[in-house]
């Protein structure tokens, strides 16, 4: 017997896959800046001394805060695309 658990099955649909919540947190930064993100998801890791890696302790620690920036983030993407369109 194998003590290899098989790979998990590709997910070329889903955006997200792939993805640590860093690199999540760090290209809606890019986007929008602390200010501008504080604006959409107001949560105080965002508004008092950020920081990437204060943010990520509490969005660890915190699964209704990570969810709501998963969903910036594919918001962030949908946006994107659509602006790409002529």
């Amino acid at each position: 017997m194998s003590d290899t658990a098989p790979p998990p099955p590709a997910q070329p649909r889903n955006p997200l896959h792939g993805m640590t919540l860093e690199a999540i947190v760090t290209a809606l930064v890019d986007e929008y800046g602390w200010e501008g993100l504080d604006d959409r998801i107001p949560l105080r890791c965002f508004a008092f001394e950020p920081s990437i890696k204060s943010s990520l302790k509490f969005l660890r620690k915190t699964p209704w805060a990570r969810e709501k920036v998963e969903s910036l983030y594919l918001f962030m993407l949908r946006e994107r695309r659509r602006n790409e369109r002529p």
